[in-house]
């Protein structure tokens, strides 16, 4: 059996598709949305789209299992838009805001999906799981994330005009692009014709 790619299938502003794996559950609710100028992106506008989101996450749950509530996305939005700060506080070497972490430490205490173990010896979850319990498994790994040993590793992207936050779990610890297909990939067209420029341009 073929386990699922990691990651979360983005769009850039070209509507071109790529792969971006933040590293850590706690970061994946991120690209749906945020405050200020984030708010632009925002996909969570009923049960369907958290529920989509729910699936294509680490979590993996059966969509057709799953029962969320419109109260669900309000709370998704909230539990979001505090990640987000405390992220980027995390990022900056800030002081984590309060009144977030009061938001996310209150998500973290309620009741996570059930683990079972299926039959061909995968992972699974006792049904139905729902989206309160989604959004305490978020919480609960966003809280071990920002006091664990990666913590110093969580990044923006490198590219001037990209926010995407992850957390770098690689071994040499140099990741720098949100994606490589993406941002990466568009650092390293710049730097050749900024290369080809350099040589074409006429001595003295």
């Amino acid at each position: 059996m073929t386990e699922p790619a990691i990651g979360l299938v983005l769009h850039s502003s070209e509507g071109v598709a790529y792969r971006f794996d933040p590293g850590a559950l706690g970061l994946e609710l991120l690209p749906t949305g945020g405050p200020g100028a984030y708010a632009r992106h925002e996909v969570l506008h009923e049960p369907a789209d958290l529920a989509r989101w729910a699936a294509s996450s680490r979590l993996r749950p059966d969509a057709g299992a799953l029962a969320v509530s419109p109260e669900d996305v309000a709370v998704a939005r909230y539990l979001r838009d505090a990640l987000w700060h405390i992220a980027v506080a995390r990022v900056h070497g800030q002081p984590l805001p309060a009144p977030d972490l009061v938001v996310l430490n209150e998500a973290a205490a309620w009741r996570p999906p059930a683990l079972r173990l299926a039959p061909d010896g995968g992972r699974t979850w006792r049904t139905p799981v729902t989206g309160t319990q989604v959004l305490a498994a978020v919480a609960r790994d966003a809280v071990e994330l920002f006091s664990g040993p990666y913590a110093d590793r969580v990044r923006e992207c490198s590219a001037h005009d990209c926010r995407l936050v992850f957390v770098d779990v690689s071994r040499p610890g140099r990741r720098r692009w949100c994606s490589m297909e993406h941002c990466g990939n568009r650092h390293k067209v710049r730097a050749h014709r900024s290369r080809g420029h350099a040589r074409e341009a006429p001595e003295g």
